[in-house]
């Protein structure tokens, strides 16, 4: 495992997570502990269930309440689509 100061991190942070995300082994001292950098996967539903302690059934109805909204609203012609052009000009 590489180890780095927090000092050699920053320096070159997007180095050490390019080389993490590829797999190596690569550490942070932090006090008398080395913190981990590693790429993981992530997934709407794990994130849920993580963060908000919902089942994956509670993600697929609340999934399928907001397609029925979107439909509802996109029928009524409350929804529109901008082009990055017009994107654009909303913010300038």
């Amino acid at each position: 495992m590489k180890t780095l100061t927090i000092t050699e991190a920053r320096k070159n942070l997007g180095r050490w997570l390019d080389g993490a995300a590829r797999g190596e082994d690569i550490g942070i001292i932090c006090g008398a502990q080395i913190i981990a950098l590693r790429r993981v996967e992530v997934e709407s539903t794990d994130y849920a269930q993580r963060e908000y302690g919902v089942t994956p059934e509670q993600v697929a109805r609340a999934a399928k309440a907001v397609d029925r909204r979107y439909r509802q609203l996109k029928r009524a012609g409350k929804l529109r689509t901008y082009t990055a052009q017009e994107l654009k000009a909303l913010i300038e």
